[in-house]
């Protein structure tokens, strides 16, 4: 039986044996790679570093002109709201002017009417008001 054991356990080394040698011909039998196929400690190529390289810059181009675009538009929006900002004020002031002056008209008007009627109440006629129509 041990000499059974042993032709099977040389049958099978033999088996096994049989595709790593045809691996090792094999690779012996295939062209050397060229300096873009040799991989490099990293386990990357010159090709890959290349192309990876190239989507890079273009990534960083890109990238470049987002933020060129986006620092144009922040700065637009400021200017935006600084314009907002002054056209709101001078509106606002221009609101006050005219507050001012109607409060100004108003107590003018009222302090003259309040001296029409103490007038009138003194006895001037002349600076009482029209007597009311009478309704029908």
């Amino acid at each position: 039986m041990s000499k059974m054991m042993a032709v099977a356990a040389t049958a099978f080394f033999l088996a096994s044996a049989a595709p790593a040698v045809a691996l090792q011909q094999s690779d012996t039998d295939a062209p050397s790679p060229t300096a873009a196929q040799k991989k490099l400690p990293d386990g990357t190529t010159e090709e890959e570093r290349a192309n990876t390289a190239r989507l890079n810059a273009a990534q960083s181009a890109r990238a470049r002109a987002e933020n060129v675009t986006y620092e144009q538009e922040v700065s637009a929006a400021a200017q935006q709201v600084a314009h907002d900002q002054a056209e709101f004020a001078e509106e606002t002031a221009a609101y006050e002017a005219e507050k001012a002056r109607v409060a100004a008209m108003s107590a003018e008007e009222r302090m003259r009417w309040e001296a029409d009627v103490a007038a009138c109440k003194a006895g001037d006629t002349s600076r009482c008001a029209a007597p009311a129509p009478q309704r029908p």
